[in-house]
């Protein structure tokens, strides 16, 4: 895919996007200070798991508002504030890294708002499929899902242009294939972890998402399935 302007590491980065990451750091590095005794005093301890509890997305939480057909607003916006909240700093800090590198990617290639809607949807499906396939589950912290949004995205973009130059559109999936391979080994080796449902289920809605947010993409893929 054709590439455009200077080749600096962060060339495009989207502002929003910088802004989450930084907002991911700045929260866990506020954990650790807190932890260390640093910043908020003997209280300052029990801050992330606060933070666990408080804007944490819960399986729970989500199954009493549909048995109940209630809804809490409390409830609600862990939706959105469950990717700023990790279990350690590398937790934050491998989901950052991944942030920036398809955040930029992305943003070179979609407006800022579109890359936006993209994070913070697929991460609202993610934790949504996530609540529904397992009601009585652990919760949910972390940006990974709207990370596989992003990769999804990612996946979107390299299929159209694998099409566009006539070649094989299934090496688009080479990078989820990837991932995905390397949380197999993972569980095997530590324990299953429910979240890689959330992972995928963002994925999944970042890649159909994105063929809405890139210009001309339901019009592309259109024609892609008329031909078969």
């Amino acid at each position: 895919m054709p590439q455009s302007g200077s080749p600096g590491p962060f060339n495009a980065l989207p502002p929003l996007i910088a802004a989450i990451a930084i907002m991911i750091i700045g929260i866990e590095l506020i954990f650790q200070m807190g932890a260390r005794g640093l910043v908020g005093g003997p209280q300052a301890v029990g801050w992330r798991l606060a933070a666990l509890q408080d804007y944490g997305f819960s399986n729970r939480a989500m199954t009493w508002m549909i048995e109940t057909g209630q809804l809490r607003l409390d409830y609600l916006y862990r939706f959105v504030t469950y990717p700023f909240i990790h279990l350690s700093f590398v937790h934050a800090l491998f989901a950052t890294v991944m942030l920036l590198a398809l955040g930029k990617f992305v943003g070179e290639r979609m407006p800022q708002w579109a890359v936006l809607v993209l994070f913070f949807g697929s991460g609202a499906i993610g934790a949504l499929v996530f609540g529904l396939v397992l009601p009585e589950g652990p919760g949910l912290v972390g940006a990974y899902p709207g990370v596989y949004g992003l990769i999804g995205g990612f996946t979107c973009l390299m299929w159209l242009w694998l099409g566009y130059l006539g070649e094989n559109q299934t090496r688009a999936f080479s990078l989820i294939g990837v991932l995905l391979g390397l949380q197999l080994v993972f569980g095997l080796m530590y324990g299953e972890d429910p979240t890689w449902i959330a992972d995928v289920a963002g994925f999944v809605a970042g890649f159909l998402m994105s063929f809405a947010l890139v210009p001309g993409g339901w019009k592309r893929l259109r024609e892609r399935l008329q031909q078969r």
